[in-house]
């Protein structure tokens, strides 16, 4: 088991809405219709910021709010960007060096796309089981498009955030269990060719758009039905028990698709942030948990679920106080 002692955001406060967007004018009318049906209003978006600079301000707000020095964290775990300033150099030790955090280990985890945080949970548990004397892991990521533009067709439209949890051993907010699949059939589905490409004329490809709408859809319904039977049958949970079911802002059809599947209600603080600010990859899930607390929505115990187009999918339980017949 591990504990989010803390968590924090960085959005920035120029935004754009969702119909000023400028590949709008590129697109079909079939396109722009389904933008348009996303359920997307506005994103934040700041291009004078990179990644890691959004990721450094949520950074130095959780050690704020936790009354911490960036000399108590003893790992900064980043979940890498979609696309780096610059090739080879270490994106994990950029952002230990903008924090100050000198005495820390510094390694990045990925590969999952929006999903990749979930790999990220699971390597601060392996470190605070594994090492009695870390104490304080801090998960950091900075979202931004991989391209220029923000609408990716057909799935939703990318904001800009920096998010960070703090993690510990214990405290009041428990990460209990954590289930995580992946399929390599998909890994090619979404990519960017970006060899011999000026940044301007980076595009993100869907290569299969069937692929993605059906059968890549109906892949998804069964692995989060099967996943949230898993994760809740191993606790001695029941669907009534967990009455808050947290996920990413993709889209309002994908959160009926999802909540289909599982047979649970996608939590009312999805649709708001979604309207109001998009798609803003891996922190999407624990910022919609920061959201619900705040609304009163969450209750003391949820399930949060991730999935990637790469393709991957995993299952979360969150609890306050109280124990599980599994932890992790």
């Amino acid at each position: 088991m591990i504990a989010l002692a803390a968590s924090a955001w960085y959005l920035p406060e120029t935004s754009i809405a969702v119909t000023e967007l400028p590949e709008l004018a590129s697109l079909s009318d079939t396109e722009r219709a389904t933008c348009a049906a996303l359920g997307i209003d506005r994103v934040p978006a700041d291009d004078t910021l990179t990644a890691a600079e959004l990721a450094a301000r949520a950074g130095r707000r959780v050690l704020a709010t936790a009354g911490l020095g960036a000399d108590d964290v003893d790992v900064v775990l980043t979940v890498e960007p979609r696309a780096p300033q610059t090739l080879v150099s270490s994106e994990a030790t950029r952002l230990q060096a903008m924090l100050g955090a000198g005495r820390a280990m510094a390694f990045s985890v990925g590969g999952l796309g929006c999903a990749s945080l979930t790999p990220a949970l699971l390597a601060a548990s392996g470190l605070l089981r594994a090492d009695p004397g870390l104490a304080n892991v801090l998960v950091l990521h900075g979202s931004k498009p991989a391209t220029p533009g923000r609408y990716r067709h057909p799935v939703t439209v990318n904001g800009d955030s920096g998010g960070a949890l703090l993690l510990r051993r214990r405290g009041s907010l428990r990460i209990r269990d954590i289930l995580l699949e992946t399929n390599g059939a998909y890994a090619d589905l979404f990519r960017v060719e970006y060899r011999d490409e000026e940044f301007a004329r980076w595009r993100e490809e869907c290569t299969d758009p069937a692929v993605y709408s059906f059968r890549l859809a109906v892949e998804t319904r069964n692995r989060l039905r099967g996943l949230v039977t898993r994760l809740l049958g191993r606790n001695g949970l029941s669907l009534g028990d967990v009455p808050c079911c947290l996920t990413q802002n993709l889209s309002t059809a994908a959160f009926r698709n999802w909540s289909e599947a599982i047979g649970v209600p996608i939590a009312k603080a999805c649709f708001d942030n979604l309207a109001r600010y998009g798609h803003l990859g891996p922190n999407d899930v624990f910022f919609n948990l920061s959201s619900a607390r705040e609304t009163g929505e969450f209750d003391g115990r949820a399930v949060l679920l991730n999935i990637s187009p790469s393709a991957a999918w995993s299952a979360l339980l969150v609890t306050t106080g109280g124990t599980t017949a599994h932890e992790l």
